[in-house]
């Protein structure tokens, strides 16, 4: 048997043949051996331990080595970065030798500073809020003031236009109702731009009919542009699809603005309202208008001006031909809304081209709402209960409607209206808002718990984006804006009382 090489030794030397064969001694020797090798292990054992500690005990002073130099730089780059940004910062970080002591605090304080600015920037953004919520109030309660009045005004000029009157009365009366709806364009300007800033406006979807669309603006304008020498030319494309899907109303604003603008800076001169196909693509067409005048023309360096409210190319110019400066800013938002731009191209004496393009929806003509025609003003069989407390406005409501051979009748406010719907079967209600005793609102809510069918047609003079909704929610049919055009209440009485009264 084969033992540990120093217990070999040590058996040559002191154990004969005879005594290595003694079981006994054998024992002995198994053990011996064994611990032997125990020890050998153990001494490898420890000395491989303490050769891999020597290497991780290099190993870990070089990392931190390492990480202090990057440490070192960190810091020297945050010191810099501060003091870049404020040199006296300086002052605080370097005044004593621990450094990032300083740091720490001089951070502190700049933390402490930004909470003091947010805080300040909250309260500055309640105010702000708070602001023009009270301007938009102020509009509102504004509009109705000056829309009430103004309602009778443009209503008695209209009955008064149907009398035979002397050549200088009837021009007296154009004078009056040119002036009134000058007045009133006046008020929707400044509603929809405060409208379009708190972003109120949100454009609709329904069939346009683009040919008829500016036909009639052509014929809006064809009077007023005669009378200062102009003449207007429409040109449309062959190719120009007849209906699209868009906002009607945002459309003709602008076009309304664009031609205003150009009737009004030219005499004796041309206006061209011209519509092209841009590009087609699948059920999608770009349609290029532009509005082309040989008018006055502005100044290349000034042409920037005219699209921020309540600013003239000229300051003559407001002086010269009136205008509150909100035409052309508005007409630049609402062609934003539509996801374009206004372009303007303009010499002095020379004229000017205002051109933007609009992607639509092509429309079909099934979709297309059949406007109403009014030529021959009946609404005979045709009941109407007409809830106003105004009577310079019901004075001018009942006319219209008894020369359109309509029955009315009159309910002061909301609480008598009540009571003659329970008692009396009507075609249409004509609803104001704001009464005494009980307003539009509430006289709505409570006819609904016992009449669901009865068109209610809500009559107000603050048509804002809240007020509208609030109509539908309580049930109302549509809604009229004061002061509403003769036309306007005839259409709105035709379209919902027919259908009530057969």
């Amino acid at each position: 048997m084969l033992y540990h090489k120093i217990l070999e030794k040590q058996i040559q030397k002191t154990l004969s043949p005879e005594q290595l064969s003694d079981p006994q001694i054998q024992r002995l020797l198994q053990m011996v051996d064994h611990s032997y090798y125990n020890f050998e292990r153990d001494k490898q054992l420890t000395e491989h331990a303490f050769l891999i500690s020597e290497k991780e005990y290099q190993d870990v002073v070089h990392r931190l080595q390492s990480l202090n130099n990057i440490y070192n730089q960190s810091v020297k780059k945050l010191k810099d970065a501060i003091i870049a940004h404020d040199p006296q910062a300086s002052l605080i970080i370097e005044k004593e030798d621990n450094e990032v002591v300083n740091i720490i605090a001089w951070l502190e304080k700049q933390i402490h500073k930004s909470k003091e600015t947010e805080a300040e920037l909250i309260q500055a953004k309640e105010l702000a809020e708070n602001g023009a919520k009270a301007k938009s109030d102020f509009l509102s309660v504004m509009s109705h003031e000056i829309r009430t009045p103004l309602n009778a005004i443009i209503g008695i000029a209209h009955l008064l236009l149907q009398d035979a009157l002397l050549p200088s009365q009837l021009e007296n009366l154009k004078a009056l109702n040119i002036s009134a709806e000058n007045l009133l364009r006046l008020i929707n300007d400044i509603l929809d731009f405060g409208k379009i800033e708190e972003g109120k406006i949100a454009l609709s979807e329904k069939t346009i009919d683009l040919h008829q669309l500016v036909e009639n603006i052509k014929t809006a304008y064809h009077i007023h542009a005669a009378e200062r020498g102009n003449t207007i030319h429409l040109k449309t494309d062959s190719n120009l699809p007849q209906y699209v899907l868009g906002d009607e109303v945002r459309l003709g604003q602008i076009l309304h603005n664009l031609v205003s603008n150009a009737v009004k800076f030219t005499c004796n001169g041309h206006i061209s309202i011209q519509l092209s196909v841009q590009r087609t693509q699948d059920d999608h067409v770009t349609v290029y208008f532009s509005v082309t005048d040989t008018g006055m023309g502005i100044e290349k360096e000034k042409q920037h001006l005219i699209f921020d409210r309540f600013t003239q190319a000229n300051s003559d110019i407001t002086r010269e031909f009136g205008g509150s400066g909100l035409g052309l800013a508005i007409v630049k938002r609402l062609v934003a809304l539509h996801n374009s731009d206004i372009y303007l191209s303009s010499e002095p004496g020379r004229g000017s081209v205002f051109s933007f393009a609009i992607t639509f929806q092509k429309g079909k003509p099934e979709m297309c709402t059949q406007k109403v025609i009014s030529g021959n003003s009946d609404l005979s069989g045709i009941k109407i209960l007409l809830v106003e407390d105004v009577e310079f406005n019901i004075m001018v409501a009942r006319k219209m409607i008894n020369n359109w051979n309509g029955a009315v009748d009159i309910a002061e406010n909301g609480a008598v209206a009540i009571s003659k719907i329970r008692q009396t079967e009507y075609d249409i209600v004509l609803m104001d808002l704001q009464m005494p005793v009980m307003d539009g609102y509430n006289a709505t809510l409570h006819i609904r718990n016992f009449n669901t069918i009865i068109p209610i047609i809500a009559l107000t003079a603050s048509a804002s984006s809240d007020i509208l909704q609030r109509t539908r929610e309580l049930g109302m049919t549509d809604y009229l804006a004061k002061p509403f055009k003769p036309g306007e209440l005839y259409e709105m009485i035709y379209k919902y009382g027919k259908k009530a009264g057969g």
